[in-house]
């Protein structure tokens, strides 16, 4: 038996300190306390985007991998991440058009993906299941994908982290990639905490079919109308998930009470940053995929995802591509798409139709301007960020261009992003025609672009170009040596 003349105070005070930690664990975010989940081991790791990293992806044949890349099945892998080992990796080639497009030229350059927990049960790098490698298809700047997912951070929207990777291959130089965050379940926990919703990839089967679910439009109450949300889930869904979803549909699909339904500060603060970058392969374009759906407790939001044919340079599956700069950077922010795609994206569409919200939207749309682009950020990410990837980029012996081409495309990501801040800003005070109406009416309206070419960054023309000398570059591999880091 313990016996202390103080015992009693002794106990008094373990209970006050109990109660103490319980409060904290309990309403700590709301003191500014960041929950454990909010900053994993990964993200100070290979997410350190201060610099560039090293990969190297040892598998035993590589020249057969390649081959079978475009089945995107998984082979074991073992890789190698700033000199840490990491065994039994699931490795495969990911992509939809860009790997079709990657195999139809003759190219090996395909984007990656590593899967730790594929053979192995809770395999992981330091809390993270899967990444991937992006190969920069299509955008010689490098930079696309980096630049949106920071603009998406800075306005608050959940975005993946990424980081730039050299990559080796049985110790050969491969080339410069983008490591990015998977949306799954690292992803889920540290946006949205241990107790996190349901989070979904919606996706169409196929592209001529109707695809109103990927549309996130309301069909009926029946689950199995909705093939290519709940076939593409994250995690495993019971019949109360699909309930909630379904239920938060049909309220969006009637404009009224949306805020029951869906995160509508999130979703605004999203497309805010989705029509600045000009991005058609999204659920604003005709294919109206390219992003995560996250439900919790029945309120939905929209999550950012694929960006190397933003800014303008989406052609692919149009049968007549718009590339006229003038049109494209004048884009209008009001109707970011015809009536016949609006009057089928209710997420957008009806959120529009509420004077508050469609307010809220250009509101976002003068904070990305002021905080963003005119006082220079974006120069200062992109300048920054091409110094630093620049010698990898220059040795690259798989690149979709040369470097010469490479640091063009950086020029003219930059200009194109002052452009595209000058005519919103236009449209936001009434200068310029901000709905594809009012431009119809005043055509040539808005700055002009004229002197922008937007194939410098990246079109068809780089891909037959890096067919003609892709066998010599990857011959060269052998003889490449990697940057220091």
């Amino acid at each position: 038996m313990i016996r202390h003349k103080h015992i009693d105070k002794l106990c008094a005070l373990a209970m006050v300190l109990a109660l103490a930690l319980t409060g904290l664990l309990f309403f700590g975010e709301a003191l500014g306390i960041q929950r454990a989940s909010a900053a994993p081991a990964y993200a100070s790791r290979l997410f350190d985007d201060s610099r560039v990293h090293t990969a190297d992806l040892q598998v035993e044949d590589w020249a057969q991998f390649i081959a079978d890349a475009p089945a995107e099945e998984y082979v074991p892998c073992t890789v190698v991440i700033d000199g840490e080992t990491f065994h039994q990796v699931g490795l495969r080639a990911k992509g939809n058009n860009s790997r079709r497009l990657t195999e139809e030229y003759g190219l090996a350059r395909y984007s990656l993906k590593l899967e730790f927990d594929h053979y192995v049960d809770g395999g992981n790098y330091h809390g993270l299941d899967k990444f991937s490698l992006d190969a920069s298809f299509q955008d010689n700047s490098h930079l696309k994908s980096y630049l949106v997912y920071d603009m998406m951070d800075f306005m608050g929207v959940p975005a993946p982290l990424c980081s730039y990777v050299w990559v080796t291959v049985n110790g050969q130089p491969w080339g410069l990639l983008l490591a990015v965050e998977e949306p799954e379940e690292s992803f889920a926990r540290r946006n949205f905490g241990v107790d996190h919703g349901q989070l979904y990839k919606p996706d169409y089967t196929s592209l001529n079919a109707e695809n109103a679910d990927v549309a996130l439009r309301y069909i009926n109450d029946d689950p199995a109308s909705y093939p290519n949300i709940f076939n593409n889930a994250k995690f495993d869904v019971d019949t109360a998930d699909q309930e909630r979803l379904i239920q938060a549909l049909k309220v969006l699909a009637s404009g009224e009470n949306l805020e029951a339904a869906v995160n509508v500060d999130e979703v605004l603060r999203y497309f805010a940053v989705q029509v600045f970058v000009m991005n058609w392969d999204s659920y604003l374009g005709h294919t109206g995929h390219n992003y995560f759906l996250y439900e919790e407790e029945g309120i939905l939001s929209i999550l950012p995802w694929d960006y190397n044919l933003a800014f303008g340079t989406y052609a692919l599956g149009m049968t007549d591509p718009i590339r006229d700069p003038n049109v494209l950077i004048n884009w209008p922010i009001n109707t970011p798409a015809p009536g016949e795609v609006m009057l089928k994206r209710p997420l957008f569409h009806n959120l529009m139709k509420n004077n508050e919200y469609f307010a809220q939207y250009h509101a976002y749309f003068d904070q990305l301007l002021t905080e963003y682009f005119e006082n220079g950020r974006y120069e200062e990410v992109v300048r920054q960020t091409q110094a630093l990837i620049a010698p990898y980029v220059e040795a690259d012996p798989t690149a979709f261009c040369s470097y010469g081409d490479h640091l063009l495309a950086v020029d003219t990501l930059l200009e194109v992003c002052r452009l595209r801040s000058e005519s919103i800003r236009g449209q936001l005070e009434g200068v310029y025609p901000a709905t594809l109406a009012q431009q119809a009416e005043n055509p040539g309206a808005g700055v002009d672009t004229s002197h922008v070419d937007l194939r410098n960054l990246g079109d068809f023309q780089d891909l037959e170009n890096a067919a003609v000398y892709d066998r010599v570059r990857i011959h060269r591999i052998g003889n490449m040596t990697c940057p220091k880091l």
